[in-house]
């Protein structure tokens, strides 16, 4: 990895690029392009939230010698799993020139290790489709647990797609 990845919180002046990632076909493409979302989206949710809830959150994956240098985002999104608990489940959308460096396994792993110091979940999981294999090597990298495939899971670019899922639990994560 050239450089250290590091994750920020983001700020005002980064909702542009943000939409743009989320909005452009050639910057989230193939894997996270599931059509337009409309101009505003981050805008709006950083207006009510500044993209950290605690039902969810957004942060910037950035290099540790540039922090304006934007190379993706990191998400989290809460998922009940039952009465009284839930697991968080991650994605993360790189631009095409920050992929195949390193830098989605780091950041990734960098996430799991914020979830589990600030929030009391157990479980942290991922999904990514079947023929997405940079994604599932970073995921393994990171410290995931391929658990299975979920059958026609996703609705991507016209047809239903196979996903597999990936899982961290607190106790199998080393504190840094």
């Amino acid at each position: 990895m050239g450089s250290i990845v590091l994750l920020r919180p983001v700020f005002e002046g980064d909702l542009t690029d943000l939409d743009r990632m989320l909005n452009t076909r050639e910057a989230s493409h193939p894997y996270n392009w599931f059509g337009y979302q409309g101009a505003g989206h981050f805008q709006r949710r950083w207006a009510e939230t500044g993209l950290i809830s605690d039902a969810e959150g957004v942060l910037l994956v950035v290099t540790e010698q540039d922090p304006q240098r934007r190379l993706g985002f990191v998400s989290w999104a809460k998922n009940p799993t039952g009465q009284t608990s839930y697991c968080w489940n991650i994605g993360i959308t790189l631009l095409p020139e920050a992929r195949g460096r390193g830098h989605g396994t780091e950041a990734q792993r960098q996430l799991v290790a914020y979830l589990f110091a600030h929030t009391q979940v157990n479980r942290v999981e991922a999904g990514t489709e079947v023929d997405n294999l940079a994604e599932q090597r970073a995921l393994a990298k990171a410290g995931f647990t391929r658990e299975g495939v979920l059958r026609g899971w996703l609705f991507r670019d016209g047809r239903w797609r196979d996903c597999v899922r990936y899982s961290v639990l607190r106790d199998e994560v080393v504190p840094r």
